[in-house]
């Protein structure tokens, strides 16, 4: 009896021992799986968890099940390609920052306009009537404008808008510039492209155009290699209200668009 009590006890405590070996490894294995998420990737994932729940073999999981590509090993793209053909990882590849220019943006640096369209199609419709399904009219800026505007309500998009709008119409000075909105949805390519335009999500919002700068209208072109001279008149207070709430800026791009702001906070 004595022998098979210390039997049992030594069977135990080799049993336990080999399952804290199993769970150490299992840590590890863990570790090296979050590790190997590239950091693009994680950020996508925090910006947009509704949607993206994991990431493996250069491929994103999507909330359903389904995968899409992340990387497509092409490197070196042209500054066309990068327009036309980006990969996932191509539209996280220029970083916007928040806050002030401090210079205007370098020769073809625009952050957030690099876009991989079936991404945006995934998340918030693959044509008008899917898009349709999930926008709500909204008013702008109640107090100083009281303009109806139609948004989505996928990522929260409208509540972000509202709180926002809220916080612009604190400030009577800046009437001017909230005042006749120059578009929110719109299912249309951008002009001169055969690119969607991000109006088309219902995530993206112009303000008043009479007092805004646009690259084709500055150089009258639409040569997209064209060398452009940088000019805005959007005031501080408003590019950082939207920045706040997950908006990036066309004004801190090199074919500056200082009108529009887009959901995108994955840059941000």
């Amino acid at each position: 009896m004595h022998y098979f009590r210390i039997s049992l006890f030594l069977c135990m405590l080799w049993a336990g021992s080999s399952l804290q070996i199993v769970c150490a490894q299992n840590a590890a294995k863990q570790a090296i799986r979050s590790d190997a998420i590239p950091s693009d990737v994680k950020k996508l994932m925090q910006a947009y968890p509704d949607f993206i729940t994991g990431y493996h073999s250069n491929f994103i999981i999507w909330k359903d099940g389904s995968k899409m590509i992340f990387d497509d090993g092409k490197h070196h793209k042209s500054y066309s390609e990068l327009l036309n053909t980006p990969s996932l990882s191509d539209q996280m590849l220029q970083k916007y920052e928040k806050g002030k220019l401090s210079v205007s943006p370098g020769k073809n640096l625009d952050p957030g306009r690099i876009r991989y369209e079936p991404f945006f199609c995934k998340m918030y419709g693959s044509s008008q009537n899917e898009v349709r399904k999930h926008l709500v009219e909204i008013t702008w800026c109640p107090k100083l404008v009281g303009q109806k505007i139609l948004v989505t309500t996928i990522n929260g998009v409208d509540k972000k808008i509202k709180e926002l709008s809220a916080e612009l119409d604190t400030h009577p000075e800046l009437k001017e510039y909230i005042t006749n909105i120059g578009g929110t949805f719109n299912w249309r390519k951008i002009s001169g492209t055969g690119r969607q335009s991000t109006h088309s999500f219902g995530t993206t919002i112009d303000i008043n155009t009479k007092c805004s700068n646009y690259w084709q209208w500055e150089c009258k072109c639409t040569n997209e290699e064209a060398n452009i001279v940088y000019k805005n008149r959007i005031p501080q207070v408003i590019i950082d209200i939207f920045e706040k709430h997950g908006f990036i800026w066309g004004g801190k791009w090199y074919h500056f668009d200082t009108m529009h702001f887009e959901y995108r906070p994955e840059l941000l």
